[in-house]
Parts: structure tokens; C-alpha cells; sequence
């Protein structure tokens, strides 16, 4: 989700030596490769597609029993008051980080991830956006991570965040992102034993088809990112046409919205369609940039929208 700077700390602290222990008393097996199998990367996964063990980002998200296991760490997400999406513990290894990148696909458009570091070190870095933080143990933070980011783990120990995924309330965008109190007003959660908090995930947020008016909204947010890498009457013209493609493809996926409806199974000329501008896309990549992150203009249209047009069952 974007964001109006790179950083916001939120004004909450937690408490570091609960948090910790409860992330130490975990067994090795909790801990899985990064889904990208990055280098020094691992990850323990805490709400989940099913409460499973997987990496997915569509589905009915549910504790996983690592979850279940830390009591602290459950009263610290159910604090938020917000619905949680994919949810992970993320460790990088002694002297590794996080390459850089930003996220541009369909889930990070109305979501953003909050940081708690558990364990780290001064030496570990945040960047994103050509500024740099050190998030410090039991703080709170959101990044715009639209934005090309990365992390370096500077220090001879490994470091350990909770990250959480959320759309957040009205409440919490309030809270996250307006004028904070001075620091020594913050709240600390504390630990209670008296409590066992209930916490809210996500439901399945797929439908068979994607709405009309969800594809104009997210096509209409491209083209308005849209960008040219080198000012030439070439690139200009594909340019041109890349968003004359766009516009084409919001009217037919209307129409056949109204022809089919979105509900049921997919009907096989929505998935045509998409494959036709996926592949029509392709050759106008060069030169055409995303404003933000830089990214290509055609790769951002399908990790944004041809990815999650259908249910995984019918998608190409």
C-alpha cells in the first residue's frame, strides 16, 4: 500500500523479553525456507492459507499451531483491533539481507505490513526509498513497500521481526499514521495471563470473477503510474499504445461481466481474454516504467490484475 513517506513508527512498544522468549522456545522445525529461497532467509509462519504450511497469500487465513503457542505474541496482533492477513516471523542470518525490490502485486495494493523486531542490533538497516532506519526491539512500524526497499543485517547475530499483513481499520490508519505523542507517553503492552484473545483473519477474499469495477479501479491506478524510462517519440508511442490496450481491456471485461456475471464458474472467454493482453503486453515492455518503483509497466499489469482476474482453477 502506498504510503505519503518511506517510514512511520507507530507509538506502541511491547515487551522485548516476553516477545523473545516466546520466539526462542520455538522448535527448528516451526522455521521454513524464504518462498524465494533467498540466501540466509527463513521464515515461521504464524496465520496462514488453513493455518498451514504455506507461503500462500489467497485463501482462508487461520492461526498455525506455532501460533497457537505464543500467548504474548497473540494478544500483541489481537491489540491492533485490525483483521490480519499472512503472517510470518521472518529471521535473516548473520551478515545477509533482503535484496531489493518492491512489492507491486494484487495483495500489497490494499495491504501493508507491520514490523515488531524481536531480536536485532543497531547494525541491522531498513532502507526504502533512499532512507534508512534502524527498527529497534519491541517498536512498531508500517513502510511504503510500493517502493523499492531492502535490508541489511549488518550485525553477528541474527535478527528476527514479526511482520503482519493488514488493510487495517479507519482506527488503526489514525493511529499509524497521525501526529504522534511524545515517546514517553507511548503505551507498553504488557503481558496478561488472564487473557486469550480471539484474533481476526481474513476470510477467502477470492470471487470467481473479478468484478468490472475492481479492473477499472486498478487498471485506472496503472495508468496513472505509468511512466516512460527514455523520452523518445518511440517509447512515447508505445506508451500510446499500452494504454489504448488498457482502456481496451477494461471495456470487454465489462461486457463480458455483463454477459456472464461474476459468479459461478469462470466462464473460459474471460480467461481468453486475459491471455490476449497478457500476450499483446508483452512487446510494448521496453522503456515503460512504473512511476514508484521503476518496475516494468507490463509486469506490474499482471502480478496487479491478469494474475487475480479468475480463481486459481481456471487462471492461466
Amino acid at each position: 500500500m502506498r504510503l505519503s513517506r518511506p517510514f512511520f513508527q507507530l507509538p506502541v512498544l511491547f515487551d522485548v523479553a516476553r516477545l523473545q522468549a516466546e520466539v526462542a522456545a520455538l522448535p527448528a522445525q516451526a522455521w521454513a525456507p524464504h518462498p524465494d529461497r533467498v540466501p540466509g532467509n527463513s521464515a515461521a509462519r504464524l496465520i496462514s492459507v488453513g493455518g498451514g504450511e504455506t507461503d500462500a497469500s489467497q485463501g482462508r487465513m487461520l492461526p498455525t499451531p506455532w501460533l497457537e503457542a505464543m500467548p504474548y505474541l497473540r494478544q500483541v496482533l489481537a491489540g491492533f483491533g485490525v483483521v490480519w492477513s499472512r503472517s510470518r516471523l521472518m529471521r535473516l542470518a548473520p551478515g545477509v539481507g533482503v535484496p531489493e525490490h518492491a512489492d507491486i502485486n494484487y495483495h500489497w495494493h490494499t495491504r501493508v505490513r507491520v514490523h515488531i523486531p524481536i531480536f536485532t542490533r543497531p547494525q541491522v538497516r531498513f532502507h526504502c526509498d533512499g532512507q534508512s532506519v534502524h527498527m529497534a526491539a519491541g517498536e512498531a512500524w508500517i513502510f511504503d513497500n510500493w517502493r523499492r526497499h531492502h535490508v541489511e543485517n549488518g550485525a553477528k547475530a541474527e535478527r528476527v521481526h514479526l511482520v503482519a499483513d493488514t488493510t487495517g481499520t479507519a482506527a488503526f490508519w489514525r493511529f499509524a499514521c497521525g501526529e504522534a505523542p511524545p515517546r514517553e507517553q507511548w503505551r507498553t503492552v504488557t503481558w496478561d495471563p488472564d487473557v486469550d484473545p480471539q484474533l481476526l483473519t481474513e476470510t477467502d477474499q477470492r470471487s470467481p470473477v473479478m468484478p468490472a469495477a475492481e479492473v477499472q479501479w486498478l487498471v485506472d491506478d496503472l495508468r496513472g503510474e505509468l511512466a516512460v524510462a527514455t523520452d523518445s517519440a518511440e517509447t512515447k508511442a508505445r506508451a500510446a499504445r499500452f494504454g489504448l490496450l488498457l482502456e481496451s481491456f477494461v471495456f470487454d471485461w465489462r461486457q463480458l461481466c455483463a454477459l456472464h456475471g461474476v459468479g459461478g464458474r469462470p466462464h473460459p472467454d474471460f480467461l481468453r481474454l486475459a491471455v490476449a493482453v497478457r500476450e499483446s503486453a508483452q512487446p510494448l515492455a521496453d522503456g515503460l516504467v512504473m512511476r514508484t518503483n521503476n518496475a516494468s509497466a507490463p509486469l506490474v499489469l499482471e502480478k496487479r490484475v491478469l494474475q487475480y482476474l479468475v480463481t486459481d482453477e481456471a487462471s492461466p
